[in-house]
Order: structure tokens, then sequence, then C-alpha cells
């Protein structure tokens, strides 16, 4: 794959003297969906945390060809690796534009494609307009309290607060756990419009078939090593696959 955002090479992560993660390999061009499969307890959401500097790893982990692996969280966000974690994790006690405010942090003065230099509030205003057009809900709520809102509007906000970091990597991790189906379908939605921008995305997702249907290529954990690779539309055909690691026969979701 060229022009590749992310590559990992031989990433191996442990929790004490458990290995859970065992040597894998990653490769996430730049503006694809690529979907990271598997099992519950297959490593997926520890292979996240590794790669947004939440937990220590050893081997490679390249942005763009700078190595990243042992940088602080702070280092690599700002650097433009942005993690929606699973659970949302939203600031309860600020309001919707402020946690959209908060994933901004990492925004500095910079010249645009146009060569025009903006400040940082004013690509903070920009950043937020993209992500009210991206999710018109937030707007309406923009004056609420987070915790005030449903579990999709929350699911919503936690993806919108990471793309307000100007993410060259975003990482989604279960996007659609816990909602209904009517709110999976436009979280859904609002990625492929991301993608179609150009966003590359690094997805976890309970829901492999409906990921599949949206990913450009897919990687299969099995017990913290790459089972299965290839383009999501190669694999999305395979029933074995759906049967074997994802528990049934495919969702019609």
């Amino acid at each position: 794959m060229n022009d590749l955002v992310l590559k990992i090479r031989d990433l191996h992560v442990g929790y004490g003297p458990i290995q859970v993660i065992k040597g894998i390999d990653l490769d996430i061009p730049r503006g694809k969906i690529v979907a990271l499969l598997g099992s519950n307890g297959a490593g997926k959401t520890t292979t996240l945390r590794a790669i947004s500097g939440l937990i220590k790893s050893s081997g490679e982990i390249l942005l763009e060809n700078e190595n990243i692996a042992g940088l602080s969280v702070n280092r690599i966000a700002r650097m433009g690796v942005c993690h929606a974690p699973e659970g949302r994790r939203i600031f309860p006690g600020f309001t919707v534009e402020e946690n959209l405010r908060a994933g901004a942090f990492g925004i500095t003065a910079a010249s645009g494609a146009d060569g025009v230099k903006k400040s940082a509030s004013q690509k903070t205003a920009e950043n937020l307009e993209r992500v009210y057009a991206l999710f018109p809900i937030l707007h309406e709520r923009k004056k609420q309290q987070g915790s005030t809102l449903s579990g999709g509007e929350q699911q919503m906000l936690a993806v919108a607060r990471a793309l307000m970091g100007n993410p060259k990597l975003l990482i989604l991790d279960e996007p659609s756990l816990g909602l209904a189906p009517l709110i999976i379908k436009d979280i859904f939605k609002a990625l492929s419009i991301l993608r179609e921008n150009g966003t590359t995305i690094l997805i976890v997702e309970q829901n492999a078939y409906a990921t599949l249907k949206l990913a450009d290529y897919a990687y299969v954990l099995e017990l913290g090593r790459i089972g299965i690779q290839g383009p999501a539309s190669e694999l999305i055909k395979d029933e074995r696959l759906i049967e074997v690691y994802f528990g049934g026969k495919r969702s019609k979701s």
C-alpha cells in the first residue's frame, strides 16, 4: 500500500507477563477506512491504545514515517492521532460546544493550502462549523450539558470531538456499541462522508458485517495475531469468516 498515514511493524503489547499483542503489522493508507476486527479479547482495543500512547508497547508505530512509539499521549494527539475511545468518555460537566473545543486543544496557527495563515481560533471556528454540518443535532444541542444527551448523541459528540483536532488519523473504538439501529446508520453514514472528504480512519467495531461494507481494508485479530487480512469487499463474501470469527451469520443492519 502506498502513501501510508500509519505503518506498524512487529507491535508487541503486554500487561505484566501476559502478552496481548504478539508481533502484528498494520498498514493504514491515506484517505481510507481500515477495520480491525476480531472476537472479544483478541486485542483490538489494546492495539488502539498502543497507537495513541495510552499503554506501552514495543515495535515501530510510524506516523507519516515518524516513530511515535513511546511518545506521550498529548504529543501523539498534537501530531494528529485523534482517538474516540470506547464508552465515549465525554466531559459530563461541559456543554456540547465546550466538549468540542476541548478536542481542539492541540490546534496552532498555521498556513493552509492556499498559503493564508490562520490563527488557532480561526481554525477552531472552521472545525466547529465542519462538525456541526456533519452532525446537525450537536449544533442544536451546543449549549446543553454533555451528560444530558442521548447515547447516540454522546457518540456523535465523541466522534466530533476527535475530529476537532484535525486528525491525520481518526481512531474509533466501538462507535456503534449500545446504540439503536437507526443511530448506527447515521454514524456510519457520517463515517462514509468523512472518508469521501479524505479522512483516514482506523475503526474497531463489533458489527463486523456493517463495518466490512464501509471499510476499504480489514485485519482480523486472533489472540493477539493477525489471522486474516484483505480488501473488505473480499472478506465480506467469506461466510466462514463471519461464522468462525464473529459468531454468526451476516447481519442485515
